[in-house]
């Protein structure tokens, strides 16, 4: 199997390409090469901007491929581009979507590939869904060879899967309080890479999958106090968290109360029967409580990856202060 990945050097790609290149499938990357990760052994790359559509054919020439996995489209001008730069030269083309572009909040829980897609707080999740209601219109006029997989929250061992990344961490290293969204209590699902990478390979190449949508995601559900607790006793420390409004949050910091909203407020659990159907050996293995180990290890590993933000820490501690006037003693 020949697969090009338009992207490949990210949080979930990466891992998406190690498992293939394991797996024997000729894999080529298609970036600008201006990514920090190192590119896997085995793995050819073409040097282009997919934004420039010009220097994409120049790099191509006349290869074709059996899957296309485009992992860096966010807007339908995008997935334009890639119709006209990959029809008839593959045979599956394969777009990262979002899982947040379902129903928000869902009526309905755990959801399902069928929940409508229909996010009106969060601009990201609705540029998604156009993509994909693009890619859906293609494959019923064109018969073009979409499949669409839905990521949820998604992790590797760079990448601290709460809010503020690294500084939230150095806050609960330092004695800081830490904000949580709500009460902290709704229910969220995290998904280590190397799990998503056996739903994401399984599906490459596999006839049952053109057509059609699958997320993909860990069967594990954590509250989003316990995701702190976890990252926090990774790092041998106790948190002090501090549970503020996603209203609140969303008024002082639009772009933040917008992810929140849009995504993390409300519980959020989805049934992976339909991957699990076409993909027989697609199962999670990576707890959180080993995934937070993980992350600490490799950040304190190296000094310079232990990168803190003191915009986000102002904006915490502002944040704070207010809150204290309404609810002293928190």
């Amino acid at each position: 199997m020949k697969a090009l990945f338009i992207g490949g050097t990210g949080n979930i790609s990466s891992a998406c390409v190690e498992l293939a290149l394991s797996r024997g499938i000729e894999v080529t990357l298609l970036n600008r090469g201006t990514s920090g990760r190192p590119v896997p052994n085995g793995a050819q790359v073409l040097t282009a901007d997919i934004r420039d559509p010009q220097t994409v054919r120049a790099a191509l020439g006349s290869r074709s491929f059996d899957v296309v996995a485009e992992f860096v489209a966010f807007n339908p001008e995008h997935i334009e581009t890639d119709l006209e730069l990959f029809r008839g030269r593959t045979g599956q083309y394969i777009f990262i979507s979002s899982a947040s572009a379902y129903q928000t909040p869902p009526a309905i829980l755990p959801v399902t590939e069928s929940t409508v897609l229909d996010n009106p707080y969060w601009g990201y999740s609705r540029n998604k869904a156009a993509c994909e209601e693009r890619l859906v219109r293609a494959y019923r006029e064109e018969k073009f060879p979409i499949t669409i997989i839905r990521p949820s929250h998604t992790y590797s061992a760079p990448y601290v899967p709460i809010d503020g990344g690294w500084t939230a961490i150095d806050r609960m290293l330092r004695g800081e309080p830490v904000i949580v969204h709500g009460d902290g209590t709704s229910l969220w699902t995290l998904t280590h890479a190397s799990d998503f990478a056996k739903g994401f390979v399984g599906l490459m190449g596999n006839a049952h999958a053109i057509g059609e949508a699958f997320h993909i995601t860990s069967d594990e559900w954590l509250t989003w106090n316990q995701i702190h607790e976890i990252l926090a006793a990774a790092a041998g420390v106790k948190a002090t968290l501090v549970h503020v409004p996603s209203d609140l949050i969303a008024a002082y910091d639009p772009t933040w109360g917008e992810s929140l909203l849009g995504d993390k407020t409300h519980s959020f659990i989805l049934d992976n029967s339909k991957v699990k159907r076409l993909v027989p050996d697609f199962i999670c293995t990576m707890p959180f409580s080993r995934g937070a180990e993980e992350i600490i290890a490799w950040h304190m590993s190296d000094p310079a990856r232990q990168r803190v933000d003191p915009a986000f820490n102002a904006f915490c501690d502002r944040i704070l202060k207010a809150y204290a006037k309404a609810w002293p003693g928190y």
